[in-house]
């Protein structure tokens, strides 16, 4: 079973990212540490996606007058393609929806498969670069 809490172990979390990503920061030559990314998060919303009591991925947000910015959705490799992503966007909507935000945005790269799951979803691309996606979902 899927349950999310907020985040008590930022350090924890940075390191999951940052074995979670290493692959992509190696293709396009970012040098992120563990410092790097703690430093980042720790300004975020952040919550832990459990399983079974288990920490197994995160959730961060970021929220401003656009509304709620998905700053990171990351799962263990080891549970992944198994619905979990998709569940925790579902629980991204509804703490966007109680914060007061009507619109989710976030970025992502044009070399991830997380793009799939997140057009099947119904999040559109607003706008590209070289290296991303951006993408948005009305909430309203």
């Amino acid at each position: 079973m899927i349950s999310y809490q907020r985040c008590d172990d930022l350090a924890k979390s940075a390191e999951m990212t940052l074995r979670n990503m290493r692959f992509y920061y190696e293709q396009f030559a970012v040098d992120w540490d563990h410092n790097k990314i703690l430093q980042q998060i720790t300004e975020l919303e952040n919550w832990d996606i459990l399983y079974q009591g288990k920490v197994i991925g995160a959730i961060r947000l970021a929220f401003d007058e656009d509304g709620c910015y998905l700053r990171d959705l990351q799962v263990d490799e080891a549970f992944q393609n198994k619905g979990i992503g998709a569940q925790s966007l579902t629980e991204t909507k509804r703490i966007a929806l109680q914060s007061g935000a009507d619109k989710l945005r976030l970025r992502v790269m044009k070399i991830s498969p997380a793009i799939n799951l997140y057009k099947r979803d119904g999040f559109n691309i607003s706008q590209e670069d070289d290296r991303f996606y951006y993408m948005e979902q009305s909430l309203a």
